[in-house]
């Protein structure tokens, strides 16, 4: 039995078969799992609860690493919770767009970019993030002719526009661990990637 103390969260999903799974919020320095759900869906919601539960508990969650489904962040942020996305959730949603051998000059560039997070400052990454839209922001805008869409045009580098915005709608959480070392926050949630396999 674990007496409740301060820790960082590490919180995840993972599947085994169709529609069933088990949400688990893990500490990274106890290297203990702290609470769990079996749960069908992934919501804010079950996350809304399992906070809850440890804090009834007597739990003192410092900060939360989370993969970057949609909400999630916001249940951790509302009580002022740093939240930070695990950069290598972030590098594997960018190779899903782009490949692990993207074909365009600026699509090797920016997985390029998005495999040296874990080697970056904050800043550094911003500035480099930036450079690389304004080297490739014409190439990015280019369309082509879709007579099946409703405006008549689509966006030519989709997948490449795609990986792009992840990075820049993620980036604000993808350094919290930089800003709170104090806290001592992993940058990943390896350390529940680990335990679930």
């Amino acid at each position: 039995i674990l007496s409740p103390c301060a820790t960082p969260i590490a919180a995840d999903r993972t599947f085994w078969g169709r529609g069933y799974g088990v949400i688990v919020f893990r500490s990274p320095t106890l290297k203990k799992n702290l609470w769990w759900m079996e749960s069908q869906f992934e919501t804010p919601f079950v996350y809304r609860d399992g906070l809850i539960a440890l804090r009834k508990a007597g739990w003192d969650i410092t900060s939360a690493v989370i993969d970057g489904k949609r909400g999630v962040a916001q249940v951790f942020e509302r009580l002022e919770i740093p939240v930070q996305y695990c950069q290598f959730h972030q590098v594997k949603t960018v190779t899903r767009y782009l490949t692990r051998k993207p074909q365009t000059e600026a699509a090797r560039e920016l997985r390029l970019l998005a495999l040296q997070l874990k080697n970056m400052r904050e800043a550094e990454f911003k500035t480099a993030l930036s450079a690389w839209y304004e080297r490739w922001q014409e190439f990015l805008n280019e369309r082509s002719i879709a007579p099946h869409k409703k405006r008549g045009w689509e966006y030519t580098h989709k997948r490449l526009r795609a990986a792009h915005r992840s990075l820049k709608d993620n980036l604000c959480r993808l350094f919290t661990y930089q800003r709170y070392p104090e806290l001592h926050i992993p940058n990943t949630t390896n350390t529940l990637d680990g335990m679930f396999s």
